[in-house]
């Protein structure tokens, strides 16, 4: 296996070294991941983003309770709900006390496969950094500077591609934070992106963007005022060049 050494500023390193010791890795784990993400592009892992796959097989303890659960719901099902059926869930409660794995898909059906905690943060890290842009543009205007419609158009927030596995789930994600009232300065961007839907690949756009949005970050002092973290035209000019990939740049 090949060997890197890089040098960094103490700041940088103490950084990413207060950052993989949060995430419970080594400096070198967490670089190397970094590295990997932005070698293969949209990298994800091997498991399915869409319906969670069956289980061949669960743990007895596992079954025990499930088919507990399964058992006490048909106790007190009222007769007329129309949404759980009592028998139904008696013979839930057999399968899984049977064991009849080839039934198992009764337990997972409408549940998706999960959502990494990685990611989760990524799209959290990309909805604040839109957040800021459009803080920053509004402040901008407000002030007299005008924000040409190519770079407004470049920095608004899109979504993501509805018909990618991996962004597809990003994008539920998404809809779930804003539908309990979180990031309501995007929602005319979602509304004016097909409800969120890209329909183009866009998480490396947005992760090169937030790069240059933490570089940015990085060279100020940290306030803790909203007017801290504002971006000048300038600074949106650059966050809005990184969309480009670095082997395409003039």
């Amino acid at each position: 296996m090949a060997v890197l050494n890089i040098r960094v500023d103490d700041q940088v390193r103490d950084e990413l070294k207060s950052i993989a010791d949060g995430a419970g890795v080594s400096v070198s784990e967490y670089v190397r991941d970094l590295v990997m993400a932005a070698i293969v592009p949209g990298y994800e892992p091997t498991e399915d983003h869409g319906v969670q796959p069956v289980p061949e097989s669960m743990r007895i303890a596992d079954r025990q309770v499930l088919s507990l659960l399964h058992r006490i719901l048909a106790s007190v099902l009222p007769e007329d709900d129309d949404d759980i059926d009592k028998d139904d869930e008696l013979a839930r409660a057999r399968v899984i006390e049977s064991g009849f794995t080839g039934e198992y898909w009764r337990e997972v059906a409408g549940f998706s496969a999960e959502l990494s905690k990685r990611d989760c943060g990524r799209v959290l890290d990309i909805l604040d950094m839109f957040r800021i842009i459009t803080f920053s543009i509004r402040r901008l205007e407000k002030d007299g500077t005008t924000v040409d419609d190519d770079l407004r158009y470049e920095l608004e927030f899109q979504g993501f591609d509805g018909n990618d596995g991996l962004e597809g789930h990003m994008a539920s994600y998404v809809e779930f934070l804003m539908s309990d009232g979180k990031w309501p300065e995007l929602q005319e961007q979602v509304d004016n992106n097909d409800a969120g839907n890209s329909h183009t690949l866009v998480l490396d756009t947005y992760m090169r963007m937030v790069t240059e949005h933490r570089r940015i970050k990085a060279s100020r002092d940290r306030g803790h005022r909203l007017d801290d973290y504002l971006l000048s035209l300038d600074e949106l000019a650059q966050i809005a060049s990184a969309r480009v990939h670095p082997s395409s740049r003039a």
